[in-house]
């Protein structure tokens, strides 16, 4: 079953089988074990991935409860050692980078890293005590922190142009902000009401941008695929999000300069909870590397971020 949710989360065999640390053959077998076993399909293969079928869909959910009772169950036996959980908006962006460097950095802490669709239901899920923590853009239009709540600013993130070797800005070092005005910039799911379409509408109202949010989602690949030959279209992207190159497509990442545009992500979290890993996770993040003055540090001279997140990192609530 954590094959099986694996494989369903990642889209890839391959992926699945990097995040549970075994081989691509072992994932194979045992999701054909299971298949077998339960006498349906439960996935079907397409040259991009996998994706559930019909049985696959209908199992999925009680797949995922099956996990998370495990995970409860283990945790009610092992007083004080229960896996510090922390949910990003996904797994390939900066967020998810962040939790692997501090996993990194403090190998002895478990994590239990979940993937909520907004800020509202991470807060919702900090305040009944299903989550310990959130890294989400803090002060958004989506994302307006209940009084309740702690938070501190974790790291703000340049962001970066993404076009194909045809555009005519593959070649450019850097680029303005200013200078894309006009240009054909193609983001589509950014969902209304969301924190990151709030950053996007801010950046666009700020630099007289047109950002196009329409058309379907298909993921990161079609998108990547459709760059790729354009002479015209490109998108936005944050410097830390992991892309899968098409073959031979020849993307380019173009820094933003004069200023830096950075999306700022913020460490949310409740002051009642006493679990000993936040404190290191709330050190690593907001006072160490990524904290104001390092490496990535928010307020460095030359950047921009809208003014609710300047306002929202004015009055941070800290621990």
């Amino acid at each position: 079953m954590r094959t099986f949710v694996a494989i369903a989360r990642t889209g890839r065999f391959r992926d699945a089988a990097a995040e549970l640390a075994i081989t691509q053959q072992a994932v194979s077998k045992r999701m054909a074990a299971l298949e077998k076993d339960l006498g349906v399909r439960l996935l079907t293969r397409t040259a991009r991935g996998a994706e559930p079928t019909v049985d696959g869909q209908a199992l999925l959910p009680h797949a995922r409860d099956l996990l998370r009772s495990e995970a409860r169950a283990i945790a009610s036996v092992r007083p004080g050692r229960r896996a510090l959980r922390v949910d990003v908006i996904g797994r390939r962006l900066a967020p998810a980078g962040l939790l692997r460097d501090f996993r990194r950095a403090h190998p002895e802490v478990e994590l239990d890293v979940v993937t909520l669709f907004d800020a509202g239901a991470a807060f919702d899920a900090i305040r009944s005590g299903t989550l310990d923590a959130s890294i989400r853009a803090v002060g958004a239009p989506g994302g307006r922190l209940p009084d309740d709540l702690a938070a501190a600013r974790a790291y703000d993130e340049p962001i970066q142009l993404l076009t194909g070797p045809f555009h005519a800005l593959a070649d450019a070092g850097a680029v303005a902000p200013a200078e894309l005005a006009g240009r054909r910039i193609w983001m589509p799911g950014i969902a209304p009401g969301t924190e990151w379409a709030a950053y996007y509408d801010a950046l666009a109202a700020a630099f007289g941008l047109t950002i196009e949010v329409t058309g379907s989602d298909f993921g990161a690949e079609p998108l990547l695929d459709t760059l790729a030959p354009s002479r015209s279209l490109a998108t936005l992207v944050g410097e830390r999000t992991i892309l899968s190159w098409p073959d031979g497509g020849g993307l380019r990442r173009i820094a933003l300069r004069e200023p830096s545009p950075c999306y700022p992500h913020s460490l949310v979290w409740h002051p009642d909870n006493a679990h000993p890993a936040l404190a290191a996770l709330l050190d690593h993040l907001c006072t160490g590397r990524y904290g104001h003055g390092g490496p990535g540090g928010h307020g460095a001279p030359g950047t921009w971020t809208p003014d609710w997140a300047r306002l929202q990192d004015s009055g941070v609530k800290r621990r």
